[in-house]
């Protein structure tokens, strides 16, 4: 059993005082952001072709990463001075970072007491989800983009799928219900799978969400020609499964990105996200902390403001809370993609956060 609560360090850097004054993290089109995206590695220990290179990539040094202190002091800025209401632990793959659980039980302890999500690649969940349920952890995704042990080291450049799917079913066993997969399909490699993924989530009775890759690879290699669209996937289900989109839950949709079809003849939905063909920038709530301490309002920004040098300079949480909301107040209106001046963010995903 892990030994919650925890003494906190002493260090005045460490320390929290939180104000009356809120604000809320708004831009100039109405948007507000309430979900925080927090990246706590850039280190990965899968090589996946859409996302890095075989060898990898230069890791960010030791004293550049927030120290844990230092990541829940400004989470706690985040949710106790700026309305964030939901906090995403995201990485790299976050199962990496040390102390995990430890985050996950002081990022639930505040208050008001944020949802506390997980997105991994499932390697090591099995033998932690147990205890990550424990200290307060309530949502997770797992990356799986194929059931195929070939595929998925063809893929990954690893031969770990059974242990993705173990970790998969520790998640359930923990109670971390519904747990959410996201797949991405690539052309020629695990495209024809569409069916066979969502046969097998809904015997496992996991969420499925297929996710348009997006130009985010360390290489810039990505080509929106060879990308498989929204549309195709649903061309794809479509010859197994009959699909109907459901107009409750698209009534409901908010912000949340997925546009979900039920199965006919069963009460199972699955997602499909469409990220490139089909943009929701519109009602985005989301913004994101990276590993090193930078603010970005958008996934494919290329402009960040960077909280960990006043952090480490003394600056008071109101004074962060103030360079946090002018970051977000300069949110463009979308991320640009179909736009002929479009550039790939500087910084790879596994260095961004999902």
């Amino acid at each position: 059993m892990l030994p919650f609560p925890r003494i906190r360090s002493q260090d005045p850097a460490a320390r929290v005082t939180v104000s009356p004054r809120s604000r809320v993290l708004a831009d100039s089109f109405g948007r507000v952001a309430t979900d925080l995206r927090v990246s706590l590695t850039d280190r990965c220990n899968l090589r996946c072709t859409y996302c890095m290179p075989a060898e990898g990539l230069d890791w960010m040094p030791h004293d550049q990463v927030l120290t844990d202190d230092e990541m829940v002091r400004l989470i706690t800025i985040g949710v106790t001075l700026l309305g964030i209401r939901t906090v995403r632990l995201t990485g790299g793959e976050p199962l990496l970072r040390k102390n995990l659980e430890r985050l996950v039980a002081d990022i639930s302890a505040l208050a008001p007491r944020p949802v506390v999500a997980l997105t991994t690649n499932g390697i090591g969940l099995a033998a932690r989800a147990e205890a990550l349920a424990a200290a307060g952890l309530t949502r997770i995704n797992v990356s799986l983009d194929t059931l195929n042990p070939a595929t998925f080291k063809q893929l990954t450049r690893r031969p770990r799928l059974d242990d993705v799917l173990a970790g998969v079913a520790a998640a359930r066993r923990a109670g971390l219900n519904p747990v959410k997969i996201n797949s991405v399909l690539m052309r020629g490699v695990n495209d024809h799978e569409a069916a066979d993924l969502l046969s097998w989530a809904m015997t496992e009775q996991v969420h499925l969400r297929f996710i348009e890759q997006m130009p985010l690879d360390a290489q810039h290699a990505w080509d929106r020609t060879q990308m498989i669209t929204a549309a195709d996937i649903r061309e794809q289900l479509a010859q197994q499964f009959g699909l109907v989109e459901d107009p409750d839950d698209a009534a409901v949709r908010g912000s949340a990105p997925a546009e979900l079809f039920r199965v006919v003849g069963t009460n199972y939905s699955v997602g499909i996200i469409s990220a490139v063909t089909k943009p929701f920038c519109g009602a985005c709530d989301r913004v994101r902390l990276t590993a090193d301490g930078q603010i970005r309002n958008c996934l494919f920004s290329r402009v960040e403001s960077d909280l960990r040098a006043p952090l480490r300079n003394g600056a008071s949480d109101e004074e962060i809370a103030d360079q946090w909301v002018l970051a977000v107040a300069g949110k463009r209106a979308g991320h640009g993609i179909d736009d002929p001046s479009f550039l790939q963010p500087d910084r790879p995903m596994s260095a961004i956060g999902g």
